[in-house]
């Protein structure tokens, strides 16, 4: 039977439940070997604002530690320049045996953006995608509007969690608490690295 490996790419700036309750039910109903966690480097879609790689790499190993079935990569950590979608996981396929299956996971909302990545059909091609998303929501409809998608994404329902990154640093940035928002271990590496404490939490 081939390998099946989950591929999840974001800034996690910060990690927090939402990206573990995601990752753990893809692993869970896709049968997942392993999730790789790829924390980007100098996002091209996101250059402004966002916390050094080496810290939110840190915020990632500390959050996926305790799952067995988790692994962090630094592919795109120690790349130099923009990092696209498109060569991660070309260097993650030419990682692994012939026959291995990649799922990259993302929210179902960022299916519909994968026409403005670099080279959408070799993402499509190299990857098939794990939608997260939560019930009710028309994956169907937003599928069809992707060139090359059909069958290549599948959904994957979550339990309900409003949790964004943007609202963690908002809340730290306010003093506001941020327990059970993310794991313990991120909430004291945000605190003693003092992160996100500008006006804008960012």
């Amino acid at each position: 039977m081939s390998r099946r490996i989950g591929v999840m790419g974001g800034t996690f700036d910060p990690i927090h439940h939402g990206h573990l309750v995601a990752a753990e039910e893809a692993r869970w109903q896709f049968d997942l070997d392993t999730v790789v966690f790829v924390p980007t480097g100098q996002p091209w879609q996101k250059p402004v604002g966002v916390s050094p790689a080496e810290d939110r790499y840190q915020m990632t190993v500390i959050a996926t530690a305790s799952n067995p079935a988790f692994t962090v990569s630094r592919l795109e950590i120690d790349h130099q320049g923009p990092t696209y979608t498109v060569d991660t996981l070309r260097r993650l396929r030419a990682e692994q045996p012939e026959g291995t299956r990649l799922f990259f996971i993302t929210g179902a909302d960022a299916v519909l953006q994968i026409l403005t990545w670099k080279e959408p059909d070799q993402v499509l091609a190299l990857s098939e995608f794990i939608a997260a998303t939560r019930p009710g929501f028309d994956l169907d409809s937003l599928v069809n509007q992707v060139p090359g998608a059909a069958g290549r994404v599948h959904r994957v329902d979550i339990p309900a969690l409003a949790i964004s990154s943007s609202d963690v640093r908002g809340r730290v940035a306010r003093g506001a608490p941020i327990q059970y928002l993310v794991p313990d271990g991120v909430a004291r590496y945000i605190q003693k690295h003092r992160l996100y404490r500008g006006p804008a939490g960012g």
